[in-house]
């Protein structure tokens, strides 16, 4: 019974990691490229709504709950480190909490609070704009990719299950 559930966790973590990995990718390879090749108060004024939308969207719940499940996979694979896939798991955990968790609670979303308050029309809005799209997408990079990394890992916890 306990085997079931841990692989149910990998099942989730995997998908929660997928999932995630995907949103950012998109944002990595061209969401954030069209928003520049728009005039900035545009730019600025799209992803002030973007990120009034995704607060109160089913992200939310994914982004907490799939950090939530990769750190009770790390305890697992703590508790049942002889298993096969316990180092994976511990990977696959650590991998995800802090190259997506962490950098997004550390760097994203401070960067997203000073363009939300940010009047789109001002002239300072247009250099906030131009680093925000910068350095924004540069930690959402690395978010995409420990997001795709922690779902690899997870498969692999669970093949070698």
């Amino acid at each position: 019974m306990t085997g079931t559930i841990v692989d149910l966790l990998l099942w989730v973590c995997t998908l929660g990691c997928a999932l995630i990995a995907g949103l950012y990718f998109a944002f990595s390879t061209f969401i954030m490229a069209a928003l520049g090749r728009i005039p900035a108060p545009a730019g600025i004024a799209a992803m002030q709504a973007i990120n009034a939308v995704i607060q109160r969207s089913l992200f939310m719940p994914l982004f907490f709950g799939s950090t939530l499940a990769s750190l009770v996979a790390v305890a697992l694979s703590l508790w049942r480190w002889a298993e096969p896939g316990a180092a994976m798991m511990l990977a696959g955990g650590l991998v995800y909490f802090v190259g997506m968790f962490v950098c997004t609670v550390v760097f994203n979303v401070p960067l997203n609070n000073r363009l939300d308050a940010a009047d789109p029309q001002s002239e300072a809005a247009r250099d906030t704009w131009t680093r925000y799209l910068r350095v924004w997408t540069r930690w959402n990079h690395v978010r995409t990719l420990a997001s795709t990394g922690a779902a690899g890992l997870f498969v692999l916890a669970l093949v070698l299950r």
